[in-house]
């Protein structure tokens, strides 16, 4: 219940090392969990190594450290972890397994969470990441209660048994409607056609980001991607929707807007 207050206040208030500061210990809590589904324990240690070095390059993106140095970094993490794990093969069939599942963290958790902190770093970044808040909690709820209420035709059993094609359609119009009222009441300098645009596809991105965690929870055979919130799973469950809609909107924004 204090979540989404506190959230609103970080998002306002907080200057920018701060949260940046909180974007990298939510992508150290994040990809905790997904070492922790997604790597066997006898890699606990490389699970932790790869945590801490996730989080390394999201705090050398964040706080602007210089590009050769990122890219310097970067590479020698990643052939740093390659030897690693030539010398601690352990299994021999499941080592490209175990290491393609490293080099899957550090893209789908810090690269795509740290798109966060840099749309708060543009110009009326504050309204863009509530833009993005508002967008994807509206179009979760609509796809929610169309696919309860009308649901018949199913989206993807493969992956999602309960969704459904017209909650899914459901989910897009609540989004649209959600950025149309937001623009008349906080955000005028948005185009109608910014509203479509970004309702339709980032809405879409956010529905795809919630089925590409539900493929990864049935691949490693979990249900949850973890307990640190209480009756709602884990930290990667709640940002799985934003982890797609926030480099989509970063990139738009940078795009039509100039940043």
């Amino acid at each position: 219940m204090i979540a989404l207050p506190l959230l609103i206040l970080l998002v306002l208030y907080a200057g920018a090392s701060l949260f940046n500061g909180v974007i990298c210990v939510l992508s150290a809590l994040a990809l905790h969990e997904f070492y922790a589904m997604g790597l066997p324990e006898t890699r606990r240690g490389e699970a932790g190594l790869a945590v801490a070095t996730g989080t390394l390059l999201t705090a050398l993106v964040l706080f602007q450290a210089p590009a050769l140095l990122i890219s310097g970094v970067s590479t020698l993490l990643v052939l740093g972890m390659m030897i690693v794990f030539l010398f601690r093969h352990q299994e021999i069939t499941a080592v490209g397994r175990d290491l393609a599942t490293v080099m899957l963290g550090w893209v789908y958790v810090p690269l795509l969470l740290l798109h966060v902190g840099l749309l708060r770093g543009l110009a009326e970044g504050r309204l863009w990441v509530f833009l993005v808040l508002v967008l994807v909690m509206l179009s979760d709820s609509a796809a929610y209660f169309v696919g309860r209420s009308f649901g018949r035709n199913k989206l993807y059993e493969a992956i999602s048994p309960k969704k459904t094609i017209e909650g899914s359609l459901g989910g897009l119009a609540g989004g649209v409607l959600g950025l149309l009222l937001y623009k008349y009441l906080v955000f005028p300098e948005l185009r109608l056609l910014d509203v479509v645009l970004l309702g339709v596809c980032v809405g879409a991105f956010s529905q795809i980001g919630d089925l590409f965690e539900s493929m990864l929870k049935r691949s490693f055979n979990v249900k949850d991607s973890g307990t640190l919130i209480p009756g709602h799973g884990g930290l990667l469950d709640r940002l799985d929707s934003l982890l797609f809609a926030f480099p989509l909107t970063y990139y738009y924004v940078i795009w039509f807007y100039g940043g």
